[in-house]
């Protein structure tokens, strides 16, 4: 995982092939990044990117015409061939549970729910079924009975995130005009490679932005070699999962949404020898819509009456709520530390470089990131680590 002053977080794999599927993720969720800040600029953000990218994906299975290239456009992706690649390769290798060998525990779902009265196109229904996207399709009235609909999917959101999350639909979400719901969850849970010792961690003063003065949170120490990268204005630090830090968070997010690489170019590379080191546990949440903020970003058509979704089913459709709910904990035992190892020549030693600090007691940017896609899983800032 990588925390910054706005950064990446991740667990090991290979370096990434860059793709035009990953380079979409990543300037998309630079983008949704810096617009949500804006529309939450004064409480902390988790969401996943990787998800909503998802849930995109999904409504392009079923959009035709000028619908199709703007859902194309917006997720950075020259075809929906490419798209499903894309996702394939992501849910195939990045999203793969390892629980059962030390790894992480990953779940990675697509649902489809219509009503019996709007039944899905055979090949719709082969795309988001069949295809890399390997969703439960289910047939439910949404006319008749659109409470117990609800219900049943929000039953399928807790089962798919180990009931972290128990519920994503609100009352009255659904009614008797809803004829489909496209879901997506992702759930992630691992440990660090070297623990934080609870017996290290103590409060100290976080400095909330906006002048609203300082907070005492629990800090995580460590005394530990880090990676740790020294840029103009900010640091990197990758705990495999990783942090980053920095006063300037919305000229930090500015700079990570110019350009897609940006992100992946900053991280460190080899550990350094570290100073004062601290970190605050935290525990976020996120409900909201983000209907305005992808609108915001060029996606509108799939909104509007003139919205090409002809190819989910018989009768015509308009998207008309993206609804995203996300859950991000931190503390001692969910963080991961890559090890390096340092050789020494038989020539006279040079002078080590000065140890690094970082202390993240300001608000700060993070994103969690699989190596091996270059998928951005989680992302979001944190402003007061005392309040979720």
């Amino acid at each position: 995982m990588d925390f910054r002053g706005g950064g990446p977080t991740r667990w090991h794999q290979p370096q990434p092939a860059v793709s035009a599927g990953s380079e979409g993720l990543a300037a998309l969720s630079a983008s949704l990044a810096r617009a949500l800040a804006d529309k939450h600029a004064n409480s902390n953000l988790v969401f996943s990117p990787l998800s909503i990218y998802t849930a995109l994906a999904l409504v392009a299975a079923g959009a035709r015409g000028a619908t199709l290239d703007e859902i194309l456009l917006v997720l950075g992706v020259p075809s929906r061939g490419e798209l499903d690649a894309f996702v394939a390769r992501a849910a195939g290798a990045a999203l793969q549970d390892q629980s059962g060998s030390g790894g992480p525990r990953v779940a990675f779902a697509c649902g489809v729910w219509s009503d019996m009265a709007c039944p899905l196109k055979p090949g719709f229904r082969r795309a988001v079924v069949d295809g890399p996207y390997g969703a439960e399709a289910s047939t439910v009235d949404f006319r008749g009975d659109p409470e117990g609909s609800r219900q049943l999917i929000n039953a399928w959101a807790a089962r798919a995130t180990n009931s972290l999350i128990d519920s994503v639909l609100g009352r009255n979400s659904v009614n008797e005009l809803t004829r489909v719901v496209l879901g997506n969850a992702v759930y992630f849970k691992d440990k660090w490679d070297q623990p934080f010792h609870k017996s290290d961690t103590s409060d100290a003063p976080f400095r909330r932005a906006g002048g609203a003065g300082a907070v005492d949170v629990p800090f995580m120490q460590s005394w530990k070699r880090q990676f740790v990268a020294v840029h103009d204005g900010f640091k990197v630090l990758k705990l495999e999962y990783k942090m980053d830090t920095n006063d300037g968070l919305r000229s930090l997010l500015d700079a990570i949404a110019s350009r897609s690489g940006f992100l992946h170019e900053h991280l460190p590379t080899q550990k350094v020898d570290v100073g004062e080191f601290r970190v605050p546990r935290f525990k976020l949440s996120f409900h909201d819509s983000v209907v305005g903020v992808l609108n915001k970003l060029g996606l509108r058509l799939p909104f509007s009456e003139a919205a090409d979704l002809s190819d989910m089913t018989g009768l015509p459709l308009v998207l008309s709520e993206v609804i995203h709910k996300a859950v991000i904990e931190v503390n001692e035992e969910g963080t991961r530390a890559a090890a390096v190892t340092m050789e020494e020549g038989c020539a006279a030693k040079p002078r080590p470089p000065p140890p690094v600090d970082f202390v993240a007691d300001h608000p700060f940017a993070y994103f969690i990131v699989d190596e091996g896609t270059g998928a951005v899983v989680f992302a979001g800032h944190v402003l007061d680590p005392s309040t979720q």
